[in-house]
């Protein structure tokens, strides 16, 4: 999955932070660190940060095809 922030939105609330402390993190009070290619593992960690953010700046992108192992493919 593909993690975007609009930093020019972004307030420094942190409750991305709190809520996907391993996919957001505050540097100082007011910078927001970012893992922009959040793994799938903490999809819904980041879903919920994101649906928190009280000025809606994070934008998530599943990348479904990259993402989730193709259906019926065989090794």
């Amino acid at each position: 999955m593909r993690v975007v922030v609009d930093l020019s939105r972004c307030e420094g609330y942190a409750q991305c932070a709190f809520l996907a402390p391993d996919a957001f993190r505050m540097h100082g009070e007011e910078a927001l660190m970012y893992d922009p290619s959040a793994s799938n593992a903490r999809r819904e960690q980041v879903l919920r940060a994101a649906a928190a953010c009280p000025v809606q700046a994070i934008l998530v992108d599943q990348l479904e095809g990259r993402d989730a192992p193709a259906e019926g493919s065989s090794s």
